[in-house]
């Protein structure tokens, strides 16, 4: 039985959201609109989607700031769209909480694809945790807990978005062992080509912070040229 997905878009072109919410409805989603643009959280919080489509330019203040004040109530995949083509818009656009990044004019059966994707690997195949995966992954000390999105070590704890718990579990799964940037690419978009080098520094920045919050520093490091591989020598410290 296919699982019915409640998008929300966020569009306030009412001709685009309308085209929008047609399409989706005829792939099988259950797309709804919002006009209330006063206050995107309490639109999310009432219709409780699993998906948000996004505009960037909105009225009163911008999609970059609704998607913050979404990631403090869930961690739901947000896809921006915009007439923005520059990279660091698409950059803002993951510092700030999304998932992936469309932009204007775009064909729909590609909003149609990377909305898959991203539902795929939020909730499907590809989700954390996958089908055969552990809920609990332990590394030297290092906790991930794929039920609740944490990271947990030396009796501290911290909460991860959705792409840092990925990147970071990709990383423990081949610990001490060199990650390409394409294979991490691979495991937190399916269109590489649309993601700048940028945005995957950035994720991997996050990820850094989180670490350095319970105490481990300087475990990822950065191999020029090839991707990252995570150092386990903080496990000599416990």
């Amino acid at each position: 039985m296919l699982r019915l997905y409640r998008i929300l878009i966020v569009e306030d072109d009412d001709k685009i959201a309308g085209i929008l919410q047609g399409y989706l409805q005829k792939y099988g989603y259950e797309a709804i609109r919002t006009t209330e643009f006063g206050d995107i959280k309490q639109a999310f919080l009432k219709h409780h989607p699993q998906l948000v489509l996004l505009d960037i330019n909105l009225p009163q203040y911008d999609g970059f700031y609704w998607c913050r004040q979404i990631r403090t109530v869930s961690n739901a995949p947000i896809v921006f769209l915009s007439a923005r083509v520059g990279e660091m818009d698409q950059v803002m656009a993951i510092e700030n909480g999304g998932d992936d990044y469309i932009t204007k004019p775009f064909h729909l059966d590609v909003v149609i694809a990377k909305v898959k994707g991203v539902l795929r690997r939020a909730y499907g195949e590809y989700a954390v945790p996958g089908a055969a995966a552990p809920e609990r992954l332990e590394l030297a000390g290092l906790i991930l807990d794929a039920t609740r999105n944490t990271m947990e070590w030396g009796g501290g704890k911290v909460e991860l978005s959705r792409n840092e718990f990925v990147l970071m579990d990709c990383l423990a799964r081949h610990a001490d062992r060199i990650v390409t940037r394409e294979t991490l690419l691979e495991a937190l978009w399916d269109d590489i080509d649309f993601v700048d080098d940028n945005t995957l520094t950035v994720n991997v920045a996050r990820v850094r912070k989180k670490l350095e919050e319970l105490g481990i520093v300087k475990a990822i490091e950065t191999i020029r040229g090839q991707g990252y591989k995570l150092d386990t020598a903080w496990g000599d410290r416990l």
